[in-house]
């Protein structure tokens, strides 16, 4: 037995969910095939595949069979349908959406990224079906009845054979039970009970659905696109002082580009020479500008608005934001919500059932009433129609879809319709501390002199900090460098864990260390303890100064609230959402940071502790955790749904089952709010499809509608479930209901 290969093709055509069945379906049969994945909005099937008992080109077959286009990725995709361009960034020409019966395109015919409807093939089916309905209808002006019938069989059958060619490859793949099926059923037997006029309308106004499907599909996959085009094709590369035009998907990390004012930026990268602000909205939706300066990191996608800008590439183009958000979009349909799974299993119960219905229909009223055939036959072919349960199928991913394409412009990302879900119904949100409800960043806000000047201070403390990595030392030499604090030369520097560092200065040990530290060493007064812990009730972490026989001064610094983290819990309040601080520091530092936000809080926490307290929330409700993704990775998997704070880190992206790329407090209730319209988006969905069947199912069985009414109702429901779920494009999450 030969171990499978993961193989991946780009699949058009592809309208619902009743599509994506079909070609799963098709494949799962073949022998040496496993693990089939078909996403709907982004035409990807996946597989894995043993290649000794199936080859690739018969994968291809098979979905060829049923009409479809296929085309593995990094070659040209066929346009049976729609299709999401690559996003590699290529400036090669797509090829052209038209196809020929056999499944095969012109590979020099380039067309745009929305190719009109009347160029597609079911566009042509469209425009056949509709000629062939005039020619009818004008023949019976001219002509006997007997001709007009003709006319009329002729335009059904005509209209009808690619349909039933679709219809019988299903069938042979295991699917008789198909959309193509029923409508073939359907149409043949309004020919047999002399409603041959009806049946061309029902052919014509099926063709006229399934072309109105596949352009309300290409509109929902329109947000993927946007995103697959904002990083530009072309990088001005610098090479020993001198820039030349490359294209953007051959940068290599360690390069440096320049970017124009007005360019967009092409490769995630660190910006090494300039000073500009940069619109970031594009990748994260946030409005304003932000200024860059050397050592600032920056999006590509992204825009520079005001000066040039030297930026060295960090990401090589595959796995730069844009794109790592776009494989994040596509591969979130493989989640899908259990709400999905439910209706999913309902539909193949759904379509029998009804067939099962109709067949009833046609033939209890005749044999047990005596009623008459052709009347209750074709009120079981009507029925027929109903029976398909598109709308239904598609009511869940559509809306999925829209909300992830809507989320990511914002910089919400969500792994698919499964956290999505989970997201809506949560009650309770925990939240680290540091660089989630904060900066992340202390910053010196007092120094305290007692035995020498502030700047003498900050000197020796800079001094002794020089080479730390620690933030704490990082803060207190950025602000002897901005004050212009002298710079003191140091020997022997060595950190003291849990203590503090230490180091010679000018021939004499200093140290920069906890107050209960110099405390120890003798040169703490209870006056100066005093003043601590006043900073300290603050919420500021207290470092002393001081050397062997005197203390130098104090430095009080604070790692800031975000500003709207107490607007965030707020909002979070009025959405009935509990919220708590979960954080590892020091209780008074924790009461000040909770009271300045409005939240509650558990300090001086373990990792372990932390875990343990998602746990205690999780056995009381549905728990969201949102850390920075990094060191609060344990307590983020423990909850119902894990949120990493970060713009755009790997971690950000890819660890937690969502992220936030604003870094705003905020945008988790803008989360909150995005998957809760979600779910009451695909409410609606699931009564827009359910109602107008069982509307019309009633309507059907007591002759009220007949043929054509039943495919409106059938195609009409489709296209209302999808329109509905491209509402969830515009949907703004900021606003506050």
């Amino acid at each position: 037995m030969r171990d499978g290969t993961s193989r991946e093709w780009t699949v058009t055509g592809m309208d619902c969910g009743a599509c994506v069945g079909k070609v799963r379906n098709a494949v799962e049969r073949l022998p040496g095939v496993s693990q089939v994945d078909v996403a709907l909005m982004t035409e990807r099937l996946r597989v894995t595949l043993d290649e000794g008992q199936t080859t690739r080109e018969r994968v291809e077959a098979a979905v060829r069979s049923l009409g479809y286009g296929i085309a593995q990725n990094g070659t040209a995709p066929e346009r049976k349908g729609f299709v999401l361009p690559e996003i590699t960034g290529s400036d090669a020409a797509l090829e052209d959406q038209t196809a020929h019966a056999s499944g095969s395109v012109a590979a020099d015919a380039p067309v745009s990224r929305s190719t009109p409807w009347y160029r597609t093939g079911k566009g042509r089916l469209v425009i056949g079906t509709g000629l062939l309905l005039v020619v009818a209808w004008t023949v019976s002006l001219l002509a006997s009845d007997e001709v007009a019938r003709w006319a009329f069989v002729l335009a059904t059958v005509i209209g009808v054979m690619p349909i039933a060619r679709r219809a019988f490859s299903a069938a042979r793949a295991g699917m008789p039970f198909t959309i193509e099926m029923l409508m073939t059923i359907a149409a043949t037997g309004a020919l047999f009970i002399n409603a041959a006029e009806e049946a061309a309308l029902v052919v014509f106004l099926f063709a006229v659905g399934e072309m109105l499907e596949g352009v309300a599909a290409n509109k929902a996959r329109d947000g993927i696109r946007s995103l697959a085009s904002l990083v530009p094709k072309t990088a001005l590369l610098e090479v020993d002082g001198r820039a030349r035009e490359v294209p953007a998907e051959a940068l290599q990390i360690g390069q440096t580009v320049l970017v124009r004012p007005g360019d967009r930026i092409p490769a995630d990268g660190e910006v090494i020479e300039g000073l500009s602000g940069v619109d970031e909205s594009p990748v994260t939706g946030e409005s304003v500008p932000k200024p860059k300066e050397p050592g600032d990191w920056v999006f590509a996608g992204s825009i520079n608005t005001e000066a040039a800008l030297r930026v060295k590439v960090t990401k090589a183009a595959e796995d730069n934001t844009i794109s790592r958000i776009i494989r994040l979009v596509e591969e979130a349909e493989s989640a899908r919500a259990p709400t999905e799974r439910f209706i999913d299993s309902f539909s193949r119960i759904y379509m029998p059932a009804v067939v099962g219905v109709a067949l009833l229909v046609a033939i209890v009223p005749p044999l047990a009433f005596a009623q008459a055939w052709d009347v209750w036959i074709y009120r079981a072919l009507a029925l027929l129609l109903i029976g398909c349960p598109c709308a239904l199928v598609i009511s869940v991913p559509a809306s999925i879809a829209s909300a992830l394409s809507s989320g990511s412009r914002r910089g919400l990302l969500m792994k698919g319709g499964a956290v999505i879900e989970a997201a809506a119904r949560t009650t309770d949100i925990a939240f680290d501390k540091t660089g989630t409800l904060t900066h992340g960043r202390p910053r010196v806000t007092d120094v305290v002199p007692l035995g020498g000047t502030e700047a003498e201070v900050l000197s020796l403390a800079a001094a002794v900090e020089t080479g730390s990595n620690h933030p704490l030392a990082a803060a207190i030499v950025s602000r002897a460098q901005a004050d212009g604090a002298p710079s003191l030369p140091a020997s022997a520097a060595r950190a003291l864990p849990g203590k503090g560092a230490e180091a010679v200065i000018d021939g004499e040990p200093a140290w920069v260390a906890s107050p209960r530290f110099a405390g120890a060493s003798g040169v703490i007064n209870e006056e100066v303890s005093r003043i601590a812990a006043r900073l300290e009730d603050e919420g500021k972490t207290v470092v002393a100064v001081f050397r062997p026989d005197r203390l130098i001064g104090l430095v009080a610094l604070r790692d800031e609230p975000r500003e709207d983290a107490a607007a965030a819990v707020r909002q979070l309040q009025t959405l009935g959402i509990r919220s708590v601080m979960l954080t590892g520091d020091n209780a008074r530092t924790a009461a000040a940071i909770a009271g300045h936000v409005g939240i509650q809080y558990h300090a001086e926490l373990m990792p372990e502790d932390k875990v343990a307290a998602i746990r205690e929330m999780v056995a009381n409700g549905r728990v969201l955790m949102v850390g920075d993704g990094i060191n609060d990775a344990p307590a983020l998997a423990s909850a119902h749904v894990g949120v990493a704070m970060g713009s755009g880190t790997d971690v950000a992206l890819e660890t937690a089952d969502a992220a936030i790329l604003r870094n705003r407090v905020t945008d988790v209730a803008g989360k909150i709010r995005l998957a809760r319209a979600t779910m009451a988006n695909i409410r609606q969905n699931v009564a827009i499809a359910l109602g107008l069947k069982a509307v019309f199912l009633v309507t059907t069985v007591l002759g009220i509608t007949g043929l054509w009414i039943a495919i409106l109702a059938d195609t009409g429901a489709t296209v209302l479930v999808t329109l509905n779920a491209l509402r969830l494009l515009a949907f703004n999450p900021d606003r506050e209901v």
